[in-house]
């Protein structure tokens, strides 16, 4: 028999700590290149060089950027929808019990920033479409964090912040693919929902090689791009049709296609997908800019959003969650660790930073402010979240968590989406 490959949670876990140290790198020598008097120029020539061809009149010719941001995002977004996928059919959300608080601490950690942006902007006019940048958490980011501290975060905390995540992201898909749409080329948009229904119908057909879906995706991205939706949310409804063969209480299955492509794909997004964008994204000049561009509506909003918005909504929602008697917290974490996740969830950086860019498309000055604000409030949600941590008393109390579907007999069943 073939071993199987390790769990693909641990393995996500384990890629994207070291991939958001990565990241880390790299944002900051984005940071770096656009303000060096020598790289600067470049820098910025680089992700605005067109390398053709027109794809759809929507966008007008291909850059660098775009690229990047729609078709290497989306392949990073495929990743995301086969981890959301999995944890709902085989995972740690495959019951409701065990969604409850991850869907609560999501769902509030996404309304709180997003209702104190709107305070903050409330009266300065073409500000109001950024709402959802602040209500966006970065994994890889955290995870890093996490990473650094060691033995000084629970596992069960960093399981808990993933599945918060990728709540989030979910929600992420969903704003993106609602309110960032301004027009709909319905021809394209009905092409897509077919090569879809195609997919659907070999996945229900019993059809596991992995081919025949990759290309499919192509082809779906492709429609997508044309119909003015975003093309990431191709990559999530592709994955959505990915086969799964569930392995209850035991490691991923090596005949299950969406967890083969799930391990194939992790190594290219941690170390690649994810790093290239922030380092084509975060990149802002500081040249001629004063410090009390801080204190701008729009960057205060989004930081401020971020710090106290996610710790506010995430934590809150999780104290009264657990006093409530409707989900425990987090088993063997003390509430001054479950305080510090909280605002390492509040480190927003590659999915607030892509938010940004749709919010305010060709608007380069509020595009910069996002930057500005979007590094504020990462950096200290990012600092603060390490200190807490770092502080806390790793004495923890047994929580019992409730039965997990988990503890059943292996038994490979085919699930359909």
């Amino acid at each position: 028999m073939r071993k199987r490959p390790a769990s693909a949670l641990r393995a996500f876990l384990q890629s994207e700590a070291a991939g958001g140290i990565v990241l880390i790198a790299a944002a900051a020598l984005a940071m770096l290149v656009a303000n060096l008097p020598g790289t600067s120029a470049e820098y910025f020539h680089l992700l605005h060089l067109e390398t053709g061809p027109v794809i759809s009149p929507i966008y007008g010719p291909m850059t660098v950027h775009l690229w990047i941001n729609d078709a290497l995002m989306a392949v990073f977004f495929l990743m995301v929808g086969l981890e959301i996928k999995r944890e709902f059919v085989d995972g740690r959300l495959a019951s409701w019990q065990h969604r409850r608080l991850p869907v609560v601490a999501a769902a509030a950690g996404m309304v709180v920033p997003a209702v104190i942006y709107l305070a903050v902007t409330s009266g300065v006019p073409g500000l109001t479409n950024g709402w959802a940048i602040p209500a966006a958490t970065d994994i890889a980011f955290a995870i890093g964090v996490l990473a650094i501290l060691g033995k000084r975060a629970p596992a069960s905390l960093k399981l808990f912040l993933t599945t918060v995540a990728i709540v989030d992201d979910m929600g992420a898909v969903a704003v993106i693919a609602v309110a960032y749409t301004d027009s709909i080329n319905s021809l394209a948009l009905g092409l897509a929902a077919l090569v879809l229904a195609v997919m659907y119908v070999l996945n229900r057909s019993g059809v596991h090689r992995l081919w025949i879906y990759l290309l499919l995706a192509v082809l779906l991205w492709y429609f997508v791009f044309l119909s003015g939706v975003h093309a990431t949310v191709a990559g999530v409804l592709a994955a959505m049709m990915v086969p799964i063969r569930k392995t209850p209480g035991a490691p991923d299955a090596h005949d299950s296609p969406l967890h083969r492509l799930e391990h194939a794909l992790h190594p290219i997004s941690a170390f690649f997908i994810v790093p290239v964008f922030g380092f084509a994204n975060a990149g802002v000049s500081l040249a001629g800019m004063r410090w009390s561009i801080l204190l701008e509506p729009l960057p205060l909003a989004i930081a401020l959003g971020l710090f106290f918005g996610k710790q506010i909504g995430i934590f809150g929602s999780i104290w009264i969650a657990d006093r409530s008697g409707f989900a425990c917290r987090p088993a063997h974490a003390n509430w001054t660790q479950i305080y510090g996740a909280s605002l390492l969830a509040g480190i927003g950086f590659t999915m607030s930073l892509f938010i940004g860019g749709l919010a305010f498309p060709g608007n380069e000055l509020l595009v910069d402010e996002v930057k500005l604000g979007v590094l504020l409030g990462s950096i200290l949600s990012a600092l603060v979240g390490y200190a807490v941590l770092r502080s806390a008393s790793t004495a923890t109390p047994k929580i019992a968590s409730p039965p997990s579907a988990s503890n059943a007999p292996t038994q490979p069943v085919d699930v359909q989406p």
